[in-house]
């Protein structure tokens, strides 16, 4: 419940900053729909953008309406023609006039493939050198992780996808191209057109979990229970993996949920940098055409994925942290 209301939440501040902000600036619907039009505006195509959007109705109506064709679908006018947009309905791109869902549901695949190959990537290099470097804090190990994990945050995606790109593209050609593969295609070629685009978000991200999980590490190992369980005649391994990290688990698995959330719509560099069409790249170009319905459509999108994601750290909590699971 409280994730529907939340998604209820965005969709009325998505809605207010694209309709109802202009308003309290002074602008009058006919002023929206001439901006929404174009520069190529005219009567005729004014009016019947008025129309489509309700920009001459109340905000509650136009919010309802907004509201119900998420839900069951809305009918749009095209002249004398009238036409239904199936539930979720995002409406109808003002440059190509082609319904905004269907286009966003071609880029999710790209952009979930992009997010999910990175995650397990950063997360299993992260983890793994978060670890390591606390158990030998103050080693040279040590010291070198926590030096490639300060360049990794240091440099941006598109400086080390460009690199990747010179190296193994364009250089040493292991990679003739890089394209998406449909998952239900070819798994193999799939995953290995999108190896570089994984890396190089990858790096990004294993740099920051690595500094996570040595400094929950740290804490977490200098605990009492620690103690006690080394006291007992426990493992090395058992005490590490099974009392150390999987308290320290914890904070990654919130900040997870929100990376990965927030990643599957809003991977913009890692897809402009290696042309994939993804949800990111989609969103920039309705940025420059002023594409109101798709860039609306983007953003209910990735808070839909944001939500979900977060809902899902909740339920994990309770198998990482017996204390939530008795709370």
């Amino acid at each position: 419940m409280g994730a529907v209301l939340l998604l209820l939440v965005v969709s009325a501040v998505t809605f207010a900053i694209f309709f109802l902000v202009p308003r309290i600036g002074g602008q009058t619907a006919d002023q929206l729909a001439t901006q929404y039009v174009g520069k190529d505006a005219n009567p005729a195509s004014v009016a019947a953008i008025k129309e489509n959007l309700g920009l001459d109705q109340p905000v509650y109506v136009q919010y309802w309406e907004f509201i119900k064709g998420l839900v069951v679908g809305a009918d749009y006018k095209f002249g004398p023609d009238a036409t239904h947009c199936s539930a979720p309905c995002f409406g109808y791109s003002f440059k190509s006039h082609i319904e905004v869902w269907p286009q966003l549901e071609q880029r999710i695949p790209v952009s979930f493939s992009l997010a999910i190959g990175a995650a397990v990537i950063w997360l299993v290099t992260g983890v793994t050198t978060g670890v390591i470097s606390a158990l030998r804090k103050g080693k040279p190990i040590d010291r070198f992780s926590m030096f490639i994990a300060l360049a990794g945050v240091s440099l941006p995606i598109f400086f080390t996808g460009q690199i990747l790109l010179a190296l193994f593209v364009y250089e040493i050609p292991v990679w003739e191209s890089i394209d998406y593969v449909p998952f239900t295609d070819n798994p193999a070629e799939w995953a290995w057109h999108l190896m570089l685009p994984w890396i190089s978000l990858a790096f990004l991200f294993s740099a920051l979990y690595a500094r996570l999980t040595r400094a929950g590490m740290l804490e977490t190992m200098s605990e009492d229970y620690i103690r006690t369980a080394r006291a007992k005649g426990l493992k090395e391994t058992t005490v590490v993996a099974k009392h150390g990290l999987r308290s320290a688990l914890t904070p990654i698995v919130t900040i997870f949920g929100m990376d990965f959330g927030t990643l599957v719509g809003t991977a913009v560099l890692t897809e402009t940098v290696f042309s994939l069409q993804g949800i990111g790249a989609y969103s920039v170009q309705a940025i420059k055409d002023n594409d109101l319905p798709i860039v609306m459509g983007v953003t209910l999108v990735a808070a839909f994925f944001i939500v979900f994601c977060n809902l899902i750290v909740d339920l994990v909590y309770a198998a990482i942290d017996p204390r939530v699971r008795y709370s």
